[in-house]
């Protein structure tokens, strides 16, 4: 997803004036496109579909940190043992 310099860049007035056109370009392409006022990024619109794709890896990513805090504390314990230990318990 790659931004392209010369097409991917808008200013808000551009978006204005051809909305639909910038919004087939997002659809067409899957990249997003920086929206400018005055020459600076202000915002970036994205196609649904990949937003939500974005948004989904975000939150595993979210799920993973404390798991990565574990590992680096110390607080975990090798599958083999673990599956002991279930065994154990649930009397398998």
């Amino acid at each position: 997803m790659a931004i392209s310099i010369t097409e991917d860049i808008r200013s808000i007035t551009e978006l204005k004036r051809n909305t639909n056109s910038i919004l087939k370009q997002i659809h067409k392409t899957g990249r997003p496109v920086v929206l400018t006022i005055n020459g600076k990024a202000e915002a970036v619109l994205i196609d649904a579909g990949e937003y939500e794709k974005i948004l989904k890896a975000f939150n595993l990513l979210k799920l993973l940190i404390p798991a990565e805090e574990d590992v680096r504390e110390g607080r975990y314990s090798e599958a083999k043992d673990f599956f002991k230990e279930f065994k154990v318990a649930e009397g398998l």
